[in-house]
């Protein structure tokens, strides 16, 4: 512990060269321990680990000043960690920013008035990416009446960028302010509703009963997620217990005060089953996104990154067939 090492041992210990270790001494960050006759420069085992300590910080981009700091007790590494954690933070969201554009420049060939505005929209705050959602719906459903509790739903269906996105969230997030933005988009999606909501089978699917139903059946169809993705089978008493609760549910939609609407039969649930087999060949080969509508939803799914359950309609086609009776 009391030997003494010339600067050139010191270098070959610490890595470092020659020439660095006299500059942290000339600097005054780590002092030799004591020098020859002859003017050379000696240091013992506490300066050797200190200067280790000033390698590793320098390559975790510590500036002088702070190691001094360290050094001289006067700062906790824990707190030079947590400074050039939350620095390295912001460094990597300007990087995935900035590769996002880049991408999206490649991708689209855009022009500089183009590249100017991506990057603006790249590094909106969470208030500015709100307040254009909200505009574009506010406008989407100006004009006309659609209900309230559907602009609701259209409204929750936004875009939620993490602390830290990747560049694919950004580069989506990009292409998705840019799609809103768009007066062509926007008057698009309006008449794509519209037409929804008013005519054909619209004006029922978005009466107030109907919603009415639609609501009900959100704790039905998370029930039936719930036994398939626990491995419940369909035709243990559980299983039974949701194919009742969806029959229940189902007939209930043509229900009205004059007429108790279609009758729980074995022939129904059967029937019923049949659908279910029909949905989960349908949600196996989705049709392509046609309209703005679509393809909005396809980029909040992006931003959000968060990959949607599957409705497990084989299983719920087999509770429903195991909950039908034999037909005699």
């Amino acid at each position: 512990m009391n030997e003494l090492y010339t600067i050139g041992d010191v270098a070959r210990r610490t890595g470092l060269s020659v020439s660095a270790v006299r500059y942290y001494a000339d600097a005054g960050v780590v002092t030799p321990t004591a020098g020859t006759p002859a003017g050379h420069r000696l240091y013992d085992v506490s300066a050797i680990a200190r200067l280790e300590l000033v390698r590793t910080l320098r390559e975790l981009d510590a500036g002088l000043d702070e190691i001094r700091r360290v050094l001289a007790g006067e700062a906790t590494l824990r707190e030079l960690a947590a400074a050039h954690l939350a620095l390295l933070t912001r460094q990597e969201t300007r990087l995935r920013s900035r590769r996002a554009v880049l991408s999206a420049i490649l991708r689209q060939d855009s022009t500089a008035g183009q590249v100017t505005l991506m990057h603006k929209l790249a590094g909106m705050t969470d208030e500015e990416r709100d307040r254009l959602i909200d505009e574009f719906w506010t406008e989407v459903s100006t004009g006309w009446e659609p209900p309230e509790r559907m602009v609701g739903w259209w409204r929750a269906a936004r875009p939620e960028l993490p602390e830290h996105p990747t560049a694919a969230q950004i580069e989506a997030w990009i292409e998705l302010a840019e799609l809103i933005r768009d007066t062509e988009v926007r008057q698009a999606v309006r008449r794509e509703l519209h037409e929804a909501c008013t005519t054909g089978a619209g004006p029922l699917m978005t009466s107030s009963p109907m919603l009415d139903m639609l609501e009900a059946a959100t704790p039905i169809g998370q029930a039936v997620m719930d036994a398939a993705r626990e491995g419940v089978p369909p035709d243990s008493p559980r299983g039974r217990e949701n194919a009742d609760r969806w029959i229940e549910w189902l007939t209930g939609i043509f229900a009205t005060p004059d007429s108790p609407g279609i009758p729980d039969t074995p022939e129904f649930r059967i029937q019923a089953a049949d659908h279910m087999l029909a949905g989960a060949e349908w949600d196996r080969t989705p049709p392509e996104p046609q309209g703005p509508l679509d393809r909005y939803m396809a980029l909040v799914t992006a931003v959000n990154d968060m990959p949607q359950e599957r409705f497990p309609f084989e299983w719920l086609a087999e509770a429903l067939r195991a909950s039908a009776p034999p037909v005699r």
